[in-house]
């Protein structure tokens, strides 16, 4: 099988309540990772203008409707996120935070290509 492997880095989960306004109107935070069938409609992991709505729309709402991912295109929804917690050695100067992931291709050789590679022909390596 050919693909691809999420390998994630560091990441947390929110804070936030699930009846927090953010939770309702961006259900999709409270979980890292999300696959869904290809729907050209569905753009944006909190709905169409999340602001504007009471909550529920979005990758909730589509992933409730449990369609199939066999056989189709997919679209993985991949959510990061990082906290501070303040502490005395930050003052003045704030730390960095890496978030992010790694996608690393699976399965696209039956064995290494590097196996093929003919060997260095140079002057020290080669005898007459």
């Amino acid at each position: 099988m050919v693909g691809y492997k999420l390998v994630p880095g560091d990441n947390v989960l929110p804070f936030a309540h699930p009846e927090a306004w953010v939770s309702r109107r961006a259900g999709f935070i409270h979980r890292h990772l999300w696959v869904t069938p290809y729907a050209p409609r569905e753009r944006y992991p909190a709905g169409k203008y999340p602001n504007q709505h009471p909550g529920g729309d979005g990758l909730p709402a589509w992933t409730q409707a449990n369609r199939s991912i066999e056989n189709t295109n997919l679209v993985v929804w991949y959510t990061m996120g990082t906290h501070h917690v303040p502490r005395p050695e930050d003052w003045p100067v704030m730390p960095v935070s890496y978030i992010g992931f790694h996608l690393k291709p699976v399965g696209f050789f039956d064995r290494s290509p590097a196996l093929d590679v003919p060997p260095s022909h140079n002057s020290e390596t080669c005898s007459h």
